[in-house]
């Protein structure tokens, strides 16, 4: 996996993305706080993060899993709603939900069969997804009580995840012992950044997986308008495992270099990797760039005006659209129904220690896994 030294230099905007207060303006300050958000089974107890930053912005955050329960972002009109999927209490995520807003690990998307080789040994993973092994297993990164560190410096708020993930834990070899930082600036952006360490050769793919939805929750993403600068996406089975080619987007649903409204492709399914994929559920290849992060889509609701553009510096994003949603699930005021919200959950290709053709994810001992996300709301 390459290495990514010069990240720490991306979060060095945590300094340079604050607005300095005046003398006009001296109650505009980022804040964060904690409550109580309810307790897990085993006695464990799970609090609530609020970040505010300067303009009013919002985002929650649980240490049970690292997910995000809530982000308001303004419309044109200067309008503030919440534009994640999710619930307002703990007892929905305990009893089971497709990933709303989680950290995922050890190994986000997809592994063949639930097997993988490294250094001629076979480890077996559970099978969660169909014949596969999905996001982390069983008990992944987004079921873990994470050790939470306030942050509230430089006019950046954030939080600080750790998490040490035990040899063997869900099949996977090595003690990982993971950090995780979000930090909301006044810019309107929450920045993710993920780091890791191993004892033992192992193999991680680490994403944020969560459900965004432009219109505050009011209807269906099918109207937002989306790019996505790819040229090419990871080909996949029926089983949404890759066949280890990639595929030109030239000519094809999956040409999104231009904004596109989601509607106009989703449903060809005479196209065989849409009809795999229920719709958009597929990996698109990104340009990397050695000096940071890299400008990778934009998403707009053309109503509301909401805008979300997206950065990382990782080699690929899952851009998927809640095909899997069927109103089962109510959280929030709203059901989610069939694509009530998409993701864009920057990573590594699927299924890669399988495949030697893509980009590693091996982490070796005494090196650090490092990578950078941002997403960035404004509108117009």
């Amino acid at each position: 996996m390459k290495r990514l030294p010069f990240l720490l230099t991306a979060l060095i905007g945590l300094g340079l993305f604050g607005c300095s207060k005046t003398k006009t303006d001296e109650k505009m300050i980022s804040t964060i706080s904690r409550e109580a958000f309810g307790e897990l089974p085993d006695g464990q107890k799970a609090d609530l993060y609020t970040l505010t930053n300067a303009n009013g912005m919002t985002v929650n955050i649980t240490n049970y899993g690292g997910i995000i329960t809530k982000l308001t972002a303004p419309d044109k009109n200067g309008e503030w709603a919440d534009v994640v999927l999710g619930f307002d209490s703990l007892p929905p995520y305990l009893a089971g939900h497709p990933f709303f807003g989680a950290l995922v690990g050890r190994y986000g998307n997809r592994i063949a069969k639930g097997k993988f080789k490294l250094n001629d040994k076979e480890y077996t993973l559970a099978i969660n997804n169909g014949p596969n092994a999905l996001h982390g297993g069983t008990k992944g990164f987004d079921k873990q009580i994470w050790k939470a560190t306030e942050i509230n410096k430089d006019s950046i708020v954030g939080l600080e995840l750790e998490y040490v993930s035990k040899d063997m834990e869900e099949g996977y070899p090595g003690t990982l012992s993971v950090k995780i930082v979000y930090t909301l600036d006044n810019e309107n952006a929450l920045n993710i950044n993920y780091t890791a360490t191993t004892d033992k050769e192992t193999v991680v793919n680490l994403t944020n997986h969560s459900y965004f939805n432009l219109t505050g929750l009011k209807r269906d993403i099918l109207d937002h308008e989306v790019s996505i600068m790819s040229d090419s996406i990871v080909a996949v089975d029926s089983t949404l495992i890759p066949t280890g080619k990639l595929r030109a987007v030239e000519g094809t649903p999956f040409d999104l270099r231009k904004p596109t409204k989601i509607n106009l492709g989703i449903n060809k399914i005479e196209d065989e990797q849409i009809k795999n994929g229920g719709g958009y559920d597929h990996c698109w290849v990104l340009k990397t760039s050695e000096s940071g992060l890299v400008h990778f889509a934009t998403v707009k609701d053309p109503e509301s005006g909401r805008i979300l553009e997206a950065f990382t510096t990782e080699p690929a994003v899952q851009f998927y659209t809640g095909n899997f949603l069927d109103g089962t699930l109510k959280g929030k005021n709203a059901t989610y129904v069939k694509r009530f919200g998409f993701c864009l959950e920057t990573e590594h290709y699927p299924d890669s220690p399988n495949q030697p053709q893509f980009p590693t994810t091996v982490l070796k001992p005494g090196d650090t896994y490092q990578t950078t996300t941002k997403y960035r709301f404004s509108a117009k």
